[in-house]
């Protein structure tokens, strides 16, 4: 029997439900001559969590209180997602979603670029140095070096059905721009960058009703997590106590990636079953999601700390981009347009097909 994996279900995390109402889980699986107990047991709409508790309180920091009820990706966009994203909207790439530090920053490196302007072609690119089990995939680690219009431009594609979706309007109307004031989010908008009270109700707030309190990590913790990566409780990816969590020592050393793959913590979930919002790498949100030149950064990331708990939080500039920056999206729990859950364009199918069968492929391999 082939069992879920959450580290390389995350391939598929963002496209599942969409990719569900299109085809059909268990259609696409005769077409493809996969077994569909196999396709049913991937469940790809339940790799978004669903954050309940509709009208919480905040939390002492202000924060967290959320009076609808909305889905968030359980884990970071990953590098596998990323690049199948580039394949289908970056030939030219006008708009720099590319960074060459994808290619070269060897720390979290994952992203190969070829071709010429107008050919251009991206693959995924194994970790470099040591690579233990929960750090050694080259598609489920988080992607890093994206903008915040980098992240508002996937959240378009995945708006706009993927495929040949448009990155410039539906969850936000971009025109182009690359930096400067972020707009606002869009009425309608089927994906998006979380809002900060999103991000952090994911996060950190216990759930099963409306005053129930917050954890200070999102692991469901009051205490500084240990960062031993496998299903241990309380555990995620930071430089803990001088101790890197993918080699174990106690100093950083250039030829090495220390992302870990999203969800190798499998112990450490948040209450709506989120994972790595606490370490990894910090994830852009829409601050109060007013327009601004400034977006906000919450979680920690891999080579610090710092910035882990609920009170730490930190922003900076749309057009920035780093090492220790990711993302990922919260998803609307329904499509206001036609009352149900979001459509994907036809022209989109095939690239969902194939991430579903290398999902597939990758988790036999693991499990059999």
């Amino acid at each position: 029997m082939v069992r879920v994996h959450q580290d390389h279900v995350s391939i598929v995390a963002m496209i599942g439900d969409v990719f569900q109402r299109a085809v059909g889980v268990c259609v696409a699986a005769a077409a493809l001559a996969v077994p569909a107990s196999v396709a049913v047991a991937v469940s790809l709409d339940s790799m978004w969590a669903t954050v309940g508790d509709p009208g919480n309180a905040p939390d002492d920091t202000g924060y967290g209180a959320v009076p609808y009820v909305f889905r968030i990706s359980k884990t970071e966009v990953t590098i596998g997602q990323y690049t199948a994203f580039l394949n289908a909207v970056a030939a030219s790439d006008p708009y720099g979603l590319y960074n060459p530090n994808m290619g070269s920053y060897t720390h979290v490196s994952g992203v190969a670029r070829s071709g010429a302007p107008g050919s251009y072609s991206y693959s995924a690119t194994a970790p470099i140095g040591s690579a233990p089990l929960g750090a050694s995939s080259a598609t489920a680690r988080p992607i890093t070096f994206v903008s915040w219009f980098d992240a508002a431009r996937f959240a378009n594609w995945m708006h706009n059905g993927m495929g040949s979706g448009d990155t410039e309007d539906g969850a936000y109307t971009l025109n182009g721009a690359t930096g400067g004031p972020a707009p606002v989010r869009n009425a309608g908008a089927l994906y998006s960058i979380p809002t900060e009270d999103e991000w952090y109700k994911a996060a950190y707030y216990k759930g099963g009703g409306t005053n129930a309190g917050y954890w200070e990590y999102a692991t469901q913790s009051d205490t500084q997590p240990d960062n031993q990566i496998g299903n241990l409780p309380n555990q995620a990816n930071y430089f803990q106590l001088g101790r890197a969590t993918v080699t174990g020592l106690p100093f950083l050393t250039w030829n090495q990636n220390y992302l870990t793959d999203v969800g190798a913590f499998s112990g450490s979930p948040s209450a709506y079953g989120t994972y790595d919002q606490t370490g990894n790498v910090l994830e852009w949100n829409d601050l109060n999601g007013s327009s601004s030149t400034l977006r906000g950064l919450r979680g920690g990331e891999w080579d610090h700390y710092v910035n882990l708990d609920a009170s730490s939080r930190s922003w900076g500039e749309t057009g920035w981009e780093s090492h220790t920056i990711g993302f990922r999206l919260a998803r609307a729990t329904i499509d206001v347009r036609t009352g149900s859950v979001p459509e994907v364009d036809p022209a989109g199918v095939p690239l969902v097909v194939a991430l579903v069968v290398m999902a597939m492929l990758v988790r036999e391999r693991h499990r059999c």
